[in-house]
């Protein structure tokens, strides 16, 4: 996207991409532009405060921030910005919820929206809400969006309604 990003997306290692690249795929769907950056709040603890602390004269409006392990990138990145911080902890086969703990035990103050563990595409909607709040050409793409999951949800119980829940099952 040639646009100057609304959306930055930031991870704590490269290996939060897989999960992290979901949000700027669902972005990239609604034409919201973003920026995806690996800013690490242990091992690049400056850069993450100057990203941070710069973001709203760059022109970005909200930060999704995804981090495993102790995940401390979206509750720091919140402490550096008024933007709104939304979390995405990110689990792996090896931790446990260590994530998802961090960001909700947030000190009172410092507020930062969590979402389900991996759940990125959740917080690319979560950005998207907020956008369209004052883009009426999004609001429009949003509502259509949540109409389409409406009427597949509606369409898959007809199918199962008319052809039963077995038949469904075998495809």
């Amino acid at each position: 996207m040639s646009r100057a990003p609304l959306v930055g997306i930031i991870m704590g290692s490269d290996s939060d991409l897989g999960v992290m690249s979901q949000a700027a795929s669902l972005l990239n769907e609604f034409e919201v532009a973003n920026e995806v950056r690996v800013i690490s709040a242990h091992r690049t603890p400056d850069v993450m405060s100057e990203y941070a602390k710069t973001a709203k004269k760059r022109g970005l409006k909200v930060i999704i921030a995804g981090a495993g392990g102790s995940a401390h990138l979206p509750g720091m990145t919140a402490s550096e910005t008024l933007l709104p911080v939304l979390a995405v902890p990110v689990k792996n086969d090896n931790h446990d919820h260590e994530a998802l703990w961090s960001s909700v035990k947030m000190p009172s103050g410092i507020p930062l929206a969590v979402m389900p563990e991996n759940g990125a595409k959740n917080a690319a909607l979560m950005a998207v809400e907020i956008l369209a709040l004052s883009d009426p050409l999004l609001t429009k793409k949003y509502q259509t969006y949540r109409q389409s999951l409406h009427d597949e949800v509606i369409s898959k119980d007809s199918l199962i309604v008319s052809e039963g829940w077995e038949k469904y099952l075998r495809g």
